[in-house]
């Protein structure tokens, strides 16, 4: 009884290693044409590592990234403003977070997942409730027909549009600039994440492995207008801001407003249930839409292995729905407090994270890193 995967991402991908484990066999289905690198760079937090390891491929990731240690929010000059520390979590939970290029990972998972599963060129037309499975059409004309169907076709999802009615996609009001470049980081920088705070922007950077570093830039819509070029932006930054953008050739920059998914409920019906971005988009402000898709993988995989298909699709958005939705919601409220303009709100934003205990964030971070008991 072969599963349809509907997305070959992090999400869809991490979900036919997690049916592989299960010993249940899957079909994936990919709107492109071809598996190609792309993408810039990701944080795999620690819950997402835990995943990874569960399913035995976190040493193949780990040898393509860089572990990140430290996460530092500045001010534009690079200037701390607060900083956490992540070793208590890597002793806890015995893995650590790690930067990677988005392709790197998603070879990996390809490849665990199974390239000679995956059928390629398969955008979704049209999918059809029938009386014993689901009836998918694609616009290259071609149709196959599946019992079950796990849809992880990302933020614009086709499935979620056809046959749920919750599909609110929200506009932050921020446009975001991501890169890659070759270039050498101060050795300071070499285990730690930096995002830079300024008026209405904000810039970080990761290194990513011994050559690249993964950079991404926020700016308010309104501030941007018609620009396309973020360097005239960047005059307050540290020069080392300046000096990363600078060496990233063009086509290593993508540009794209940032948006979430308005939460919602239901994310099963019938014989089919809606998985990562599909479910519960969000904006990447806590560092964890791919996180999030890639627990949702792990908690279906494991429910597959007690249960029904039928009953496993219906318990996993009640275990799941709490932890995502807060996620969702937090993220959008720190892309909004982030992007201040305001020079007092600023300066009252700034104490009270630089004053914050940090047994608070340690104690958000648990919750975030803690992956749900089955």
């Amino acid at each position: 009884m072969e599963i349809a995967i509907i997305g070959a991402g992090i999400g869809g991908l991490t979900t036919a290693i997690a049916l592989k484990h299960a010993n249940i066999p899957y079909r994936i289905y990919e709107a492109a044409p071809e598996l190609k690198p792309v993408g810039a760079g990701i944080i795999l937090a620690n819950n997402a590592m835990q995943v990874l390891r569960h399913f035995g491929v976190d040493e193949k990731v780990i040898k393509h990234g860089n572990r990140i240690s430290m996460i530092h929010l500045t001010r534009p000059g690079l200037k701390p403003i607060s900083t956490t520390d992540l070793h208590l979590f890597e002793k806890k939970f015995n893995v650590f977070n790690l930067a990677i290029h988005r392709s790197d990972l998603h070879n990996i998972l390809a490849g665990e997942a199974g390239y000679q599963n995956i059928s390629l060129n398969k955008k979704v037309k049209n999918i059809i409730s029938g009386n014993k499975n689901y009836q998918i059409e694609f616009e290259d004309g071609t149709t196959c027909g599946h019992e079950y169907v796990i849809a992880a076709d990302g933020l614009r999802s086709k499935v979620r549009a056809i046959l749920f009615e919750e599909n609110e996609l929200r506009n932050s009001g921020q446009l975001c600039w991501r890169g890659v470049t070759d270039i050498p980081l101060p050795e300071k920088y070499e285990h730690e994440a930096n995002e830079a705070w300024g008026k209405g922007k904000r810039f970080g950077f990761v290194k990513l492995n011994d050559k690249q570093v993964y950079w991404y830039f926020v700016l308010n819509e309104e501030m941007a207008g018609n620009n396309t070029d973020i360097r005239p932006f960047l005059g307050d930054f540290h020069p080392l801001v300046r000096d990363i953008v600078d060496t990233t050739p063009q086509e290593r920059i993508n540009i794209a407003p940032l948006l979430d998914l308005k939460p919602f409920n239901n994310w099963f019906k019938e014989n089919l249930c809606l998985l990562g971005d599909a479910a519960h988009a969000t904006t990447p402000n806590l560092g964890q839409g791919a996180c999030q898709a890639i627990e949702d993988a792990y908690v279906l995989g494991e429910l597959l292995k007690k249960h029904s298909i039928k009953k496993a699709f219906e318990l996993y958005p009640q275990l799941r729905r709490e932890k995502t939705h807060g996620i969702v919601n937090v993220s959008w409220k720190i892309g909004k407090l982030s992007h201040l303009k305001n020079p007092l709100g600023i300066a009252l934003r700034n104490f009270i994270m630089r004053t914050t205990p940090a047994r608070i964030t340690n104690k958000q971070l648990e919750k975030i890193f803690t992956l749900e008991k089955l």
